[in-house]
């Protein structure tokens, strides 16, 4: 074989490898697992604005909205799995599925939710929590919020789900989202929460304003939060890279979603 012909196949070859990387790359991405930012501080102290997570696609099977770029080839779910109360999940905003959103399963069909004076009632009863202390949260702008840290217990549902104890943060006491309506989560949908309950766009807000959520149907689940691998508070400029060491959060790399 002649220099040419051997360049030839190396190319051929160079190419087939891209080819299954690009294979191999889009099923992890559409069957397993699938990387997320936060940007916004609704899930404070969960998540951290600029917390980078890892987000199983298998945990509740699998929609269009698994797929690279949504194409409508099917509706619902195949190999579907309910999620359970207390998981935090990745979805599709119910005004715009372009947008993905992140909160905290708090109800499931057939449940009802309702806020009252700030404190979260699952089918009547008063969900226990625990005052932790006051606590500090930094907006996208890395304005200080002050508040107080909560340590909530979510009930289980079901003989073999178990209850899920996690932290939610509050900043004030009154607003429309401390005290709501009861609602019951109708069949084939989930309410979601952000754990900073007094800043977050989620479930209690039911308008048709263009950041009210709503009921979220089961079929915009995309994935379960499950681990976090990368974290930075992006204080500084991007161009000053003196600073990039101590802008990870260290601490944070590696750490359970819970």
């Amino acid at each position: 074989m002649g220099v040419s012909g051997k360049n030839k196949k190396k190319k051929w070859e160079t190419l087939r490898t891209i080819f299954l990387a690009i294979l191999v790359a889009v099923f992890v991405r559409t069957t397993l697992f699938e990387s997320f930012n936060i940007p916004s501080g609704s899930m404070i102290p969960t998540l951290q604005i600029g917390d980078y997570l890892w987000v199983s696609k298998y945990s509740y099977g699998y929609s269009r909205f698994s797929l690279p770029f949504s194409p409508n080839l099917f509706s619902g779910r195949i190999f579907f799995t309910e999620p359970q109360r207390g998981d935090v999940a990745v979805f599709r905003f119910t005004k715009d599925t372009s947008v993905d959103y992140i909160k905290r399963i708090i109800g499931l069909p057939g449940d009802r939710i309702q806020v009252r004076k700030g404190l979260l009632y699952i089918n009547g009863e008063g969900v226990p929590r625990q005052l932790l202390g006051p606590y500090t949260a930094f907006d996208e702008q890395h304005h200080s919020m002050p508040g107080l840290l909560y340590s909530e217990t979510l009930p289980g549902r079901g003989k073999t789900s178990v209850s899920v104890t996690h932290d939610i943060l509050r900043l004030m006491e009154d607003g429309e989202q401390n005290d709501t309506p009861e609602y019951t989560v109708p069949e084939g949908y989930f309410f979601a929460m952000g754990d900073n309950r007094d800043n977050s766009a989620d479930s209690r807000f039911m308008g048709s304003g263009p950041q009210d959520l709503g009921f979220v149907p089961m079929e915009n689940l995309i994935g379960k939060a499950q681990r976090i691998f990368f974290s930075v508070d992006s204080r500084y400029p991007f161009w000053q890279f003196w600073h990039w060491p101590s802008e990870v959060r260290w601490n944070r790399i590696l750490q359970e979603v819970k």
